[in-house]
């Protein structure tokens, strides 16, 4: 990839064609009501493009649309090897288009475009061109009978699967649900999150340029309680995937038990324990993890490591270490390849990471940060911020923040740390540093988590499942495992003379 500077970047996105109407049966459409509203950059104010606001009625035209394509067999009865071409052709389009996918992101939700341009844009690509190469390697069932009878047990398409999204990672999230529904042969109604719908809007371009056929792929920009609602109570949608906060996951729930019983998938939040113990040697290397897992994506992450445990014999030189590696981590202008940190999604998010700041600074101890900024006298800035000695009951370590706010907690004894890690409504991702392999087994068996990484943090892959217990929901996207989710087992039962 050219090394691009900030200027160079700034020419880009100066440049950029933006596309706000919503996706449907294939072509690009207003709402139905004409309505539209403002997708707003973060970190300027500025208003990138009028984006179509869609609600029940839309959600109706694109529901419809897919249901049509999944019953005439277009797709899902389409030969797996042609539906693998079409997925391929498809990352590589993502791939061709990679600076105009990070921008879209960079712009829209204030993720640092490098990042965007280098993760997120890049592993969409990935997902879908590993997902594509899995759909001709997925192998039926012939179940053991006796003489006379033949059982197959194949794995089938529900039909229409609709996919709500956060806007956090918008193209990668998008990926991660539609990937693996349309590898197995469903059509896709996604609607992204309100603040974030642009990369998922040329996504579904480029899907109809690779080949995906009308009315497979749609995209239903809109708010949540009329876009999102309509899709969890809509009677023709047979499977819900969501990624969200842990509210809108259970409310989705009840859409389902109010509606046609649909499958409902939730991947909710979070707030990941990080436990550092004093027989790692390579403290800074623990430090640098730790600083990445609360400070990449300007802490906007599900799986953020929020609440770092550290034994008390080592915690003043831990926070030594994290305070240098904060400060080194300032948040800058998004499209600036020399900025550490981007902005906060919008002035809401903002406004609330501000109130757990502002609380914290009765009950612990603000070591660095703490601090809400502007670049260049604008924009939705919060610098990278630890409390140390919070209470382990203080709202701090207990809520969700979605922001760079880290809270240090000491403990004295393995016990103790895995005691408070697992007291917690959430259960998604932790973290260990050891260099004892016995204790890393051993800590990591305990911890209730749907991901340990041990000496690193927030470990994934396209092998691996992503995705939580308890609180932070049963949804699990990646690995072969997601395709569950969007497939029915059906038996065929066969007698036969013999």
């Amino acid at each position: 990839m050219p090394h691009y500077t900030y200027d160079d970047w700034k020419s880009r996105a100066a440049a950029l064609s933006i596309e706000g109407r919503a996706f449907m049966d294939g072509r690009f459409v207003d709402a139905a009501s004409g309505r539209t509203f403002q997708s707003v950059n973060p970190a300027t104010g500025a208003v990138l493009a009028e984006v179509a606001e869609c609600d029940e009625a839309d959600v109706d035209r694109a529901v419809a649309a897919a249901r049509k394509a999944f019953e005439d067999g277009r797709w899902s009865r389409m030969a797996p090897g042609d539906r693998k071409g079409i997925l391929l052709k498809l990352a590589d389009l993502i791939r061709e288009n990679l600076e105009e996918m990070a921008l879209l992101d960079s712009l829209d939700m204030g993720k640092l475009v490098q990042d965007a341009v280098t993760v997120d844009a890049p592993g969409s690509a990935h997902f879908f061109q590993w997902y594509a190469e899995a759909i001709d390697k997925l192998y039926d069932e012939v179940a053991p009978t006796g003489p006379g009878d033949l059982a197959l047990v194949r794995r089938v398409p529900l039909g229409v699967v609709g996919a709500v999204v956060p806007w956090n990672f918008p193209l990668d999230m998008a990926t991660w649900k539609a990937a693996a529904a349309l590898a197995a042969g469903n059509s896709v109604v996604l609607k992204p999150a309100e603040q974030s719908p642009l990369s998922a809007l040329r996504l579904a371009e480029l899907a109809a340029e690779a080949g995906v056929p009308d009315g497979v792929f749609n995209v239903v920009p809109g708010y949540g309680q009329t876009a999102g609602r309509a899709l969890g109570l809509h009677m023709d949608v047979d499977c819900l995937a969501f990624t969200g906060s842990t509210a809108t996951g259970k409310r989705f729930m009840e859409y389902s038990g109010q509606s046609n019983l649909k499958q409902v998938w939730p991947e909710t939040g979070g707030k990941s324990p990080n436990l550092v113990f004093a027989d790692c040697h390579d403290l800074d290397a623990a430090a640098d993890m730790a600083a990445f897992g609360i400070f990449f994506n300007q802490g906007e992450v599900c799986s953020a490591n929020s609440r770092l445990y550290v034994e008390r014999s080592i915690k003043d030189e831990f926070v030594a270490r994290m305070i240098a590696r904060a400060e080194a981590t300032q948040p800058g202008d998004p499209l600036d390849p020399a900025s550490k940190m981007g902005a906060i999604v919008d002035e809401k998010q903002t406004e609330g990471i501000m109130r757990f700041v502002d609380a914290g600074r009765k009950s612990a101890t603000l070591v660095t940060g703490g601090e809400r900024v502007t670049v260049n006298g604008k924009g939705c800035f919060v610098r990278p911020t630890i409390f140390d000695d919070v209470a382990h009951d203080d709202p701090l370590a207990r809520d969700e923040i979605f922001g760079p706010v880290l809270s240090v907690i000491p403990f004295d004894t393995e016990d103790e740390a895995i005691a408070m890690a697992n007291d917690s409504v959430y259960g998604l991702a932790a973290s260990v540093w050891t260099d004892d392999l016995s204790r890393a087994c051993r800590v990591s068996d305990r911890l209730m988590a749907g991901t340990v990484s041990v000496n690193t943090v927030d470990a994934l892959s396209a092998q691996t499942p992503f995705g939580g217990m308890k609180q932070s929901g049963f949804g699990r996207d990646l690995s072969l495992h997601s395709l569950d989710k969007y497939t029915a087992l059906k038996t065929t039962w066969i007698k036969y003379r013999t």
